[in-house]
């Protein structure tokens, strides 16, 4: 999780072959699955958002078959935590 806005959007170009500037939200999860960065280009500028969970992890996608695009409310329950599990529920 050591790449900033700069990093980030090369790695969406030249390794996943996808447009930084497009309109879509880039997530990137570190290797214990307890923090993300989110980046996202407004029209003006990059916007990067970094969120370290204080228990629990991410349920992240092992291999290609298993991303998928998420909704708009699975989005929004990212950043929160079910409290139950210690797993955050926007793959529930």
């Amino acid at each position: 999780m050591r790449k900033g806005i700069d990093g980030l959007a090369a790695l969406i170009q030249d390794s996943f072959e996808l447009d930084p500037y497009s309109d879509s939200i880039f997530l990137f999860v570190g290797w214990k699955k307890d923090r993300y960065k989110c980046l996202y280009f407004d029209g003006d500028g990059f916007a990067m958002l970094y969120k370290r969970l204080d228990s629990g992890k991410l349920q992240w996608p092992r291999n290609e078959q298993e991303v998928k695009n998420l909704t708009q409310q699975e989005l929004r329950w990212l950043p929160r935590s079910d409290g139950k599990s210690g797993q955050t529920n926007a793959y529930n």
